[in-house]
Formats: structure tokens, sequence, C-alpha cells
């Protein structure tokens, strides 16, 4: 009898928690949709919703799990690199990216490309914080162009202490008004 009226109260509690999860999924797709930044064709919106509930179950059947739940939900993904990490920094002219073996310049924007971050990169393959994200060569030659134009250099200081490459040209007298 006892076993009998558990699975009746498990029942009424799962409904409840399917019920409280559809008005939360709703809820939060209305609010997501009041965004005037998200765009989102009406064609749309049924599978947003779809989406939304099977997120808002797995959270909630995920939560009542405990710590060994959120860690199964999650699984730490590996990654080989591409090259070695030496192999990478080898050469002056480029850095070769871990992630599909390709020689670059510099690897910003290889890796917003790839939804990384140069502190994600790193984290990503186990590399020190000084991990170069510009080959050696390129950097040097953009530091002698910005010094050869002067940036870095503080106001009239610089310009003192710049080579002067033509002199100013001179003031013209001012125009007189023509009278009538």
């Amino acid at each position: 009898m006892l076993a009998g009226h558990s699975n009746q109260q498990e029942l009424h509690m799962s409904e409840e928690t399917s019920l409280n999860a559809v008005e939360l999924a709703t809820e939060l797709t209305i609010a997501w949709l009041g965004n005037q930044n998200n765009r989102v064709a009406a064609e749309d919106v049924p599978a947003f919703l779809r989406t939304m509930h099977a997120t808002v179950t797995d959270l909630a059947a995920g939560s009542s799990g405990g710590p060994e739940g959120a860690e199964e939900a999650a699984p730490v993904e590996e990654f080989t690199p591409a090259v070695t990490v030496r192999k990478s920094l080898a050469s002056k002219d480029h850095i070769i990216s871990l992630i599909d073996g390709k020689p670059y310049k510099t690897l910003r924007r290889h890796l917003s490309g790839h939804g990384l971050t140069p502190e994600q990169y790193r984290e990503r393959y186990k590399l020190k914080a000084d991990y170069p994200m510009v080959a050696e060569n390129y950097s040097a030659t953009r530091r002698a162009l910005a010094n050869k134009i002067g940036l870095g250099q503080k106001g009239r200081a610089a310009r003192a202490s710049a080579p002067a490459a033509a002199p100013a040209p001179a003031k013209r007298a001012p125009r007189k008004a023509k009278t009538a």
C-alpha cells in the first residue's frame, strides 16, 4: 500500500515539475523575445520554445542529482594540438596554430574565428601565460614602424626629439578686405 502511495506522489511531483518547466520556459522565451536586440522570425519561435523547455528540463533533472550531475553534464573536452608547442614557435616569421597547424603572423583574428580568446586558447592547450600571439619578426616590424611615426612618445618632447622632415610653411599675411 505504501509503495502505491509513493508512486502517486512521484507522478504528482513529475507533473508539477513539468508544469513548472513549461511555465519557466515560456517566461524565459517571452523575456528573450521581448529584448529588441534579439530578432527571430515568427516561425522560429516554437522551435526556440521547445529548445528552452528541453534546457530547463535538463537543468531541473541535473540539479536534483547534486554536484555529481553537474560534472556529468559538462565533461571536460580534451583537445589534441595539430603540432607541438615547440614547433609552433620554431619560426620567427610566423606562429603555427595548434588548432589547424597553419602559420599566422598574428593569432588573434584566427582565434576569434574559432570563438576563443588568447586566454582560452592558452588554457585549452595548457600553454604558459607568456605564450606569444604575434610572430617575433612581425612584432619587431610593427614596433619599428610605430617608433618611426612617433607613437608612444609624449607630446612636445616627441616633436623636439623627432627629426624634422620639412620646415613648416611660412605664415601668410592676412588679406585685406575689398572696398566697393
